[in-house]
This record gives C-alpha cells, sequence and structure tokens, in this order.
C-alpha cells in the first residue's frame, strides 16, 4: 500500500548569484530554484509533491528515501535538508476532475434540504472530507 506522507533528503546549493538550486539525490529529474533559501524550500516542496504524484499515477515504484547523513556533501556550500510532501494534498490540489455519484437519500430529507437550497454536492463533499479525517 502507498503512504501518505513523504520525507525525502535534498540538497540545497547556493550560486553565484544567490540562487538557490535545489535536487534530490534519491529521485533523479526532480529540481527546483529559489531566489533564496526559503523560496528554494517552498519550490522544492513543490517538486517533490508533482514528482511522486506523477509517479504515483504512473503506478511507478517510489523509491526509498536516503538517510540523511548517507547523501554525501559535494561542495562545501551546499546544505543537505528534509523536504516533506503529503500525496493527499497534492492529489486534491492537481486532480480536481469530478465525478458523477448517483445516491439514495429519504424522501423528506430530500424535500427539507430542497426547501433549504442545501447543495448536496458539497455536503456529501465536506462529509466524505469529514469522515476521512481530511478537514
Amino acid at each position: 500500500m502507498k503512504r501518505d506522507v513523504y520525507v525525502y533528503p535534498a540538497v540545497f546549493e547556493k550560486d553565484a548569484s544567490g540562487h538557490y538550486g535545489v535536487f534530490f539525490p534519491d529521485l533523479p529529474g526532480c529540481v527546483a530554484v529559489g531566489h533564496n533559501l526559503q523560496e528554494a524550500h517552498k519550490l522544492a516542496k513543490e517538486a517533490l509533491g508533482s514528482h511522486l504524484f506523477s509517479m504515483s499515477e504512473d503506478n511507478d515504484e517510489i523509491p526509498e528515501a536516503s538517510a540523511v547523513d548517507a547523501i554525501q556533501q559535494e561542495n562545501p556550500g551546499e546544505i543537505i535538508g528534509l523536504v516533506e510532501v503529503s500525496l493527499l494534498a497534492v492529489q486534491a490540489k492537481l486532480d480536481t476532475r469530478s465525478v458523477k455519484k448517483t445516491l439514495t437519500i429519504p424522501y423528506y430529507l430530500n424535500k427539507l434540504a430542497e426547501k433549504k437550497k442545501i447543495n448536496f454536492s458539497r455536503v456529501l463533499q465536506e462529509a466524505l472530507k469529514q469522515r476521512l479525517g481530511l478537514l
């Protein structure tokens, strides 16, 4: 079973212009660049989430993360840090497709809800999120 939360070590490198490039040794091709360290971390989190979500959607095997102390610094100015991401949060942001569902409710509930102009789709989504612990 796939996990929801992943934590990977990332290498932050400051270039001559002061920008930070980020790469993940365990995930070739997963990179980000920010104007400062804070922005680089934020963009690294987005890159990691998108990369892992894409791998998950393609049914690719998601590799185990290396231990931070197993990552070797290649340049003296490199910073090695951890980046955490929730695939569920990424999916909620990236996969906004709607699915039509047919359901059955008691007649009296339907009449009462229609009288109060309740949006059935919204109520069902909120109830599902609450039941799944997403709120």
